[in-house]
């Protein structure tokens, strides 16, 4: 349970803003004193030993040659573009899956809520500073894959071979975290249940998205913009568009930098804002 820190000489309520960093600072400490924390840097830690491993190895022309898919102005963006642009949407998808699935229903199925909420305590602060404190733990394990492609890139590039573009995809996957994370907790202050609010964000996300976009694409031909994962391909096409723009006749749509950032945009503020209200709505009953 989140104690407020009340200042004990005056007596008073803490501000709004203090109630959320206090809500931060202790829900952020829980996170990385928990297991599902340390699963997941394992996980991303994996990933990023096994690639490279297997780059350092095998040397794979994939990672160093351009193609008629990849004619880039910098050497480097071939590499950037199969290590970075697919592999890192999948860690803030587990990140958001393991820091927001279960923030706001775990205040109603651990009870923790009856505790809290009774107090001088805007439901509004608890619910920014855990998404504030959620945020931060899933940066920390994304900075740790961050700095894994960068490290390797530096090592067979150099500085001077480091794109641009690798900055500007790295930004975008932060404001991508932001959107997932909005939408996981919108699940999580759906549903009172951990297991549920974490099973259907996570079929979701591994599958509903991409089969939708799938379908749309190629059976309806329309541009499927009102999905986020569509949105997110913004992070890779900025290296470098591993998807020709037609297969066998086929259309295949990619979103420009402005509609891929106003699709993030857009299910970050829209879901953060149905959160809150489904949470300032339900009751504790």
């Amino acid at each position: 349970m989140i104690k407020m820190e009340q200042n004990n000489s005056q007596n008073t309520v803490p501000s709004s803003l203090a109630q959320i960093l206090i809500t931060a600072k202790y829900t952020l400490m829980d996170y990385l004193r928990s297991r599902r924390f340390y699963i997941l840097l394992s996980i991303t830690l994996i990933i990023g030993i096994v690639l490279t491993s297997l780059v350092g190895y095998y040397h794979p022309d994939i990672f160093f040659q351009a193609s008629s898919l990849l004619s880039p102005k910098n050497p480097s963006l071939p590499f950037y573009t199969v290590w970075w642009g697919q592999t890192a949407t999948f860690i803030v998808i587990l990140s958001g899956i393991f820091f927001g699935g279960d923030a706001i229903s775990s205040e109603f199925q651990n009870k923790t809520g009856y505790f809290t909420v009774p107090n001088p305590v805007r439901r509004s602060s608890i619910y920014f500073g855990k998404w504030l404190s959620a945020f931060a733990a899933a940066s920390v394990i994304l900075g740790v894959f961050t700095a894994i492609t960068i490290g390797n890139g530096l090592f067979y590039f150099g500085a001077q071979g480091f794109p641009f573009e690798m900055v500007e995809s790295i930004l975008f996957c932060w404001l991508y975290l932001a959107a997932v994370l909005g939408l996981t907790f919108l699940f999580s202050a759906l549903f009172k249940s951990n297991s549920m609010s974490i099973l259907v964000t996570a079929i979701l996300f591994l599958f509903v998205f991409n089969i939708v976009q799938l379908f749309v694409s190629f059976l309806a031909h329309v541009e499927p913009w009102f999905i986020l994962t569509y949105g997110a391909g913004i992070i890779g096409n900025v290296l470098g568009n591993l998807i020709p723009s037609g297969i066998g006749g086929i259309s295949m749509f990619t979103p420009s930098i402005a509609e891929g950032l106003g699709i993030m945009a857009a299910y970050f503020l829209i879901t953060t804002a149905l959160g809150l209200l489904l949470f300032e709505r339900k009751e504790f009953t």
